[in-house]
């Protein structure tokens, strides 16, 4: 990249960073353990229920001390304040970031813009509480006074990903027997085989969206309200089966919503960090609002880990430091998300979300063009799964691909030697990730075999796995309420400091919205409503044509 903005390449601490990673280039990590027996022990810290061994990383106190030297360097202890006391951290947008505030437990006030926040917040959380308590107490019912089944939630973006990933990741916490369904892409495919599986008389849909605006969430959810009305006969039923989660209760209301029936967002809170909002209702309903207030709980503890704790023993910012080693030092252009944990699978889909919207920027808040790398690229999916798909390319490929590997102790469901197999698995792949194999080990094993030497020769190459890859492993006793909210909040504080390191707005995504802004002047031409505008391209008049030919328009 050309380096227009020198600030942070140019300072002390970058260059002795630089210099650490000369002086490791040929230093294998296996070789950092044998010079260093209680190397595990000593890279292993603990926070908010969670534990990280950072052991297998290509890290020496040196390296340390550097890393977080340069955190220092950026003002981070200063920057992590203005952002819990709410400072508007989103400088284009002139914003605070406070979803801290929606997991804050405290009576303190805290005063943003005139109003107070934690008030607020406590008010929408009692609002909540009654809301979920009806439902599940069945006092709240649907129009022909059956108790509702089902939930349908139809969002977007954080509104979608957040709540998924946490009603899955709870499923042992259920306290109702509903079913609760997402919908967010805009292919009808979604939205019709989700209403083909549930009744109008019991079912609630719960529509969430800030502006109330989004043509995903908007046109899903006239979709729905057009399937209850035919299906109930019965318009004003609209108001007893619909919900909002929006700013806009004026539009909610010409929806057919009721004004009772509409909970708040907020412009503090993004979308990616809205799950602890009301838009967390589909979790409050899945797993009772004593459950969801525990989530909450834990995200706390994890923000008072970050708050107190020095940064050396810090979970979120060794993450985020050693992110930032592996992305800015060594090259790597992408991270690895593993949870070995079924009821995580979702986790790797929302921090996509919130690591590559949040650092997906190219200039500084000061509008420079950056000098180096921001956000690497975000992927993963269930460990055990992956070990026998994509695991390869890490072990055997040409890429560093950094690693976090996630599981707990124990599991909800104990079949058989399941969870030791699982363990065991992820033990196995972290340290073949670390270890490797050498062609020597590779030819001794084939010897060992009864191989000829010449086939020996032949083959061992292919089996040469050079290691060396970094890795965490992050651990809870058990995934319950408290360990999901910290988990999710220790990797909403790590995107945070990176963005500090790299000097980037965290908080907005203004190529998200150009891609919408698009995609709306598109949408008339492809509907033959519009003829081409000056700014079109060839490419995507010839697609059109395509789409028109093929549609009949």
């Amino acid at each position: 990249m050309t380096a227009t903005n020198p600030t942070l390449t140019s300072l002390p601490e970058w260059k002795n960073l630089e210099a650490c990673r000369e002086h490791l280039q040929a230093c294998h990590i296996k070789t950092l353990f044998a010079e260093d027996p209680q190397r595990a022990k000593r890279y292993f810290i603990k926070g908010a229920g969670l534990s990280l061994d950072f052991s297998r990383n290509r890290l020496t106190d040196e390296v340390l001390d550097a890393l977080i030297a340069l955190a220092r360097s950026r003002n981070l202890e200063e920057r992590r304040a203005a952002l819990l006391r709410g400072d508007k951290v989103n400088l284009t947008e002139n914003r605070p970031a406070l979803h801290t505030a929606l997991r804050n437990p405290g009576t303190d006030s805290l005063v943003v813009d005139g109003q107070d926040v934690i008030a607020e917040v406590n008010a929408t959380l009692a609002r909540m509480e009654a809301f979920v308590q009806e439902v599940l107490g069945q006092s709240r019912t649907g129009f022909t006074g059956k108790a509702f089944t089902d939930v349908v939630s139809i969002g977007i973006g954080g509104s979608f990903l957040g709540p998924k990933l946490v009603t899955e990741a709870l499923q042992p916490y259920r306290a109702s027997g509903l079913r609760c369904h997402y919908v967010a892409n805009i292919d009808g495919t979604e939205i019709c085989e989700t209403l083909a599986q549930v009744n109008p008389e019991t079912t609630l849909f719960l529509v969430q969206s800030k502006s109330f605006g989004t043509r995903e969430t908007l046109e899903n959810s006239k979709v729905a309200r057009a399937w209850f009305i035919e299906r109930s006969g019965n318009e004003q039923a609209v108001a007893s089966h619909f919900m909002a989660v929006t700013a806009n209760i004026h539009a909610a209301q010409e929806f057919g919503i009721s004004p009772d029936n509409v909970f708040p967002m907020w412009d503090w809170v993004g979308g990616r960090y809205s799950l602890w909002s009301a838009i967390g209702l589909p979790i409050a309903l899945t797993i009772g609002m004593d459950n969801f207030r525990a989530l909450l709980a834990g995200a706390h503890a994890m923000d008072t880990h970050f708050r107190d704790v020095p940064l050396e023993q810090n979970l979120p910012v060794v993450m985020a430091m050693l992110g930032i080693w592996y992305t800015n030092f060594w090259g790597a252009e992408t991270h690895a998300i593993l949870p070995y944990d079924h009821y995580l699978r979702s986790l790797p889909d929302h921090l996509q979300q919130l690591d590559m919207e949040s650092s997906g920027k190219r200039v500084s808040q000061q509008g420079e063009t950056l000098g180096y790398h921001s956000g690497p690229v975000i992927w993963g999916g269930v460990g055990a799964n992956g070990q026998h798909a994509y695991h390869q390319l890490i072990h055997q490929g040409t890429r560093l691909i950094p690693t976090d590997f996630i599981i707990p102790l124990q599991t909800h469901n104990p079949v058989g030697t399941h969870h030791a197999d699982l363990f065991a698995n992820c033990l196995g792949q972290s340290r073949a990730m670390m270890s490797g194999k050498t062609l020597e080990e590779a030819k001794a094993e084939l010897a060992a075999s009864g191989m000829a030497e010449a086939e020996i020769e032949r083959l061992a190459p292919h089996k040469v796995i050079p290691g060396n890859q970094p890795s965490n492993t992050l651990m809870m006793d058990k995934v319950t309420p408290e360990t999901v909210g910290a988990l999710i909040a220790l990797y909403e504080h790590r995107t945070f400091v990176q963005g500090v390191i790299w000097d980037i707005d965290s908080f907005d995504q203004w190529g998200v919205e150009l891609g919408k802004k698009l995609g709306q002047a598109i949408l008339p031409r492809l509907l033959a409503q519009k003829a081409a505008s000056e700014a079109s391209d060839s490419s995507t008049d010839h697609l059109i044509e395509l789409f028109r030919s093929a549609n009949r328009l």
